[in-house]
């Protein structure tokens, strides 16, 4: 898991082989004009996923893991808590992965609550369970998909 300002994304780049493009694609548009919908960037490599949520309790958000991709989660609108718990700790999945949506599902509580702020962004790798989408309101938020 990386936490870190888009400002800084640079020193992020050579983690993997897409991450170049996936932050220069971040750095270059305008968060807050940007449209809510789905992007590719590079065919279904990296997927750009501009979405506008109502947020929910620590309690109905579900913790997740993916296997394909990696997220870059960058809240746009508002901050927004993203819980963390490592991916081999997790151990009450709710239907098992879907590999369709690359997903799978929890009912473990997070281990570590992070503020995630507009302009900072959220790296969860295949072994980072995440909560994602934590709080009160209405949220407009970017999660970049990264073909692993």
């Amino acid at each position: 898991m990386i936490l870190a300002n888009l400002e800084d994304s640079k020193m992020y780049e050579s983690v993997h082989p897409l991450f170049k493009q996936a932050f220069e694609y971040l750095r270059s548009v305008n968060l807050n004009a940007i449209p809510a919908g789905k992007i590719n960037l590079s065919g279904e490599n990296i997927v750009v996923n501009v979405n506008e949520i109502t947020r929910k309790s620590k309690d109905e958000a579900k913790m997740e893991t993916h296997r394909k991709f990696i997220d870059i989660q960058v809240p746009i609108s508002d901050a927004e808590f993203m819980g963390w718990k490592s991916a081999e700790k997790l151990n009450s999945p709710i239907d098992g992965y879907n590999a369709e949506k690359d997903m799978a599902l929890y009912n473990d509580s997070a281990d570590v609550m992070l503020k995630v702020q507009p302009g900072e962004f959220a790296v969860f790798f295949p072994e980072d369970g995440h909560q994602p989408g934590i709080g009160e309101g209405y949220e407009k938020k970017i999660i970049v998909k990264v073909k692993c």
